[in-house]
């Protein structure tokens, strides 16, 4: 009787041992995910590595799955959900740059101003500088506190909220669609659609982090951060007690842009920039204050700016790589940082 209980003890051992195992390997299952935006993977089904099995996992720190559908392979790869700000396409700091063409510089705007970061036919993107300037200095110390986007008759503004004493438990976000206040349940994950599915917005964390996703157009991932006493301290930046100087850290990703997208950052997207940041020193300042001034977050009246949506809808818009190859003659891919290296 001893010797059949202790036979039942190990089966039933075994067999949780089974059940478990499952539920893992089903839980680890990775994802089949198929490219929708035209170029040489359209329609291609792409499998996502074990490594980053899903592409929104459960866990906020955790890498997600991403298919890169202008890429040569058609593959995807694990990324970081939040802004990589050494990466192409990154706007972080005070602020600096990685352009399309991976060339860092920094743009230093104005405060309490606004510049254009994008502007093409189907998109302008603008962003609020916040900053001081401390007695004795020729310039601001700037910061983006905002992001206007402007896309077919619609408008969708992020800023951070101003903060006294920075808090990781409060959601220092706010979000506007067409005007009206947007509220996001603080859940990892939790999600927002417009009524005709061309923008999602997404948590990437409970609070303070987003992704941003303009459907066949961008994907921007944002975060929020204040000026810690250690960067206060070490750039000598003299933050008053009662500011936080909350701002955003963002990086953006697109499936293609004109070969005449404009705006301090879409320019380095351009297949005939020549990016006039001074390699080699400690700081490359590039200008273009006059040319990129917009007059408020959601206006598209810089001098340089060419957003006509009316337009953009009624021709083909030219992309920087045709529907089937990676154009090497060019210096960039569709807006993903690809650069072509001899």
């Amino acid at each position: 009787m001893e010797a059949s209980t202790k036979s039942v003890a190990i089966f039933l051992i075994f067999l949780a041992v089974a059940v478990v195992e499952i539920q893992a390997a089903t839980s680890t299952r990775p994802e089949h995910r198929t490219c929708t935006v035209k170029g040489r993977c359209f329609l291609k089904r792409i499998t996502c590595p074990m490594e980053c099995p899903n592409a929104k996992p459960s866990e906020p720190k955790a890498k997600g799955c991403f298919i890169d559908c202008n890429s040569p392979k058609c593959e995807a790869v694990c990324r970081n959900r939040k802004p990589n700000c050494n990466s192409p396409g990154a706007a972080c700091f005070d602020p600096r740059f990685i352009g399309g063409d991976s060339i860092v510089f920094y743009f230093h705007g104005r405060k309490n101003e606004h510049f254009s970061l994008f502007s093409d036919q189907n998109l302008q993107l603008n962003a609020r500088f916040i900053g001081l300037r401390p007695a004795g200095r020729s310039r601001d110390y700037t910061w983006i506190q905002a992001l206007g986007i402007m896309f077919d008759s619609h408008t969708f503004t992020l800023e951070a909220k101003r903060a006294v004493k920075w808090d990781d438990k409060t959601d220092h976000l706010e979000l506007f669609y067409d005007g009206e206040p947007l509220l996001l349940p603080e859940s990892h994950l939790s999600e927002w659609s417009s009524p005709d599915r061309n923008l999602t917005v997404e948590r990437t964390a409970s609070k303070n982090s987003i992704s941003v996703i303009l459907a066949e157009v961008a994907e921007i991932s944002i975060n929020v951060v204040p000026i810690t006493e250690n960067d206060n301290r070490v750039h000598n930046y003299q933050i008053p007690l009662d500011d936080c100087f909350a701002h955003l850290e963002v990086q953006f990703r697109f499936s293609g842009l004109s070969p005449k997208v404009e705006g301090v950052l879409g320019r380095t997207y351009r297949p005939d920039f020549e990016n006039p940041a001074k390699q080699g020193v400690a700081m490359p300042v590039v200008g273009g204050e006059d040319k990129y001034k917009t007059s408020t977050l959601t206006s598209s009246d810089c001098s340089s700016c060419i957003f006509s949506p009316a337009e953009a809808m009624t021709t083909e818009r030219s992309t920087m790589t045709d529907s089937g190859t990676l154009d090497c003659t060019s210096r960039l891919g569709s807006g993903y940082g690809i650069v072509c290296r001899k």
